[in-house]
């Protein structure tokens, strides 16, 4: 079902950030709530040159730089950092991020979805991109797949209810995922938690176990 035309445009970043975590992306999508830490940091200081919107040809290819990207069948808007053109045209969009890969798609979503957007702007299949990992100093490519494509669709289905809905899901239930995230502080995961199981806890508080007596 296409977007409501007078709804707000989802940003493409909040695809990644609900993958990551959902509350994550209900806090700075909704809330309006952002922090830095040494991650986001070092972030910013690798984006420095594809936040530039600087236009180059490398290696016969002409390389645009902060690429504004829209989707109106999606109801998409965001920027690539870095869309290489081939020399037949086709766009291969490479997103940048600080450190190493993750265990999860979290970025392969974001990068198919700037696939799925540069074909509805150019008109021309796109069938990889790559992830550029400042760690590694390497690049990965990213086939973008039926299954990736679907993904992006359901993603975006979500996050719309989600920011539409104005509700704040729990936590992540994964200390790795809350260590690393710039918004630990403003979330705080362990107060939450121990929130929640207080109160469940509180409604068995007067229960009689009967197997005892």
């Amino acid at each position: 079902m296409p977007p409501d035309p007078m709804a707000e445009p989802i940003m493409l970043s909040a695809l990644q950030h609900y993958s990551y975590c959902p509350r994550q992306c209900a806090l700075i999508h909704q809330e309006q709530s952002f922090d830095d830490n040494e991650y986001t940091l070092r972030g910013q200081r690798a984006h420095r040159r594809v936040d530039s919107g600087e236009i180059s040809t490398e290696d016969g290819r002409q390389v645009l730089r902060a690429l504004p990207l829209y989707s109106d069948r999606l109801g998409l808007v965001g920027k690539a950092d870095v869309v290489e053109f081939l020399p037949n045209g086709t766009p291969y969009p490479v997103e940048y991020k600080q450190g190493k890969r993750h265990k999860h798609d979290h970025d392969d979503i974001q990068l198919a979805a700037q696939a799925l957007c540069l074909e509805e702007m150019i008109g021309c299949v796109v069938s990889e991109g790559a992830i550029y990992h400042h760690k590694s100093k390497r690049r990965r490519v990213v086939h973008i797949t039926d299954r990736l494509r679907q993904q992006v669709e359901t993603f975006v289905d979500v996050v719309r209810h989600l920011l539409k809905s104005g509700g704040m899901p729990p936590p992540a239930d994964d200390a790795s995922l809350c260590r690393a995230c710039s918004l630990h502080n403003i979330c705080q995961p362990e107060l939450v938690g121990s929130r929640h199981r207080i109160h469940d806890l509180s409604k068995h508080l007067f229960e009689v176990d009967e197997s005892s007596q």
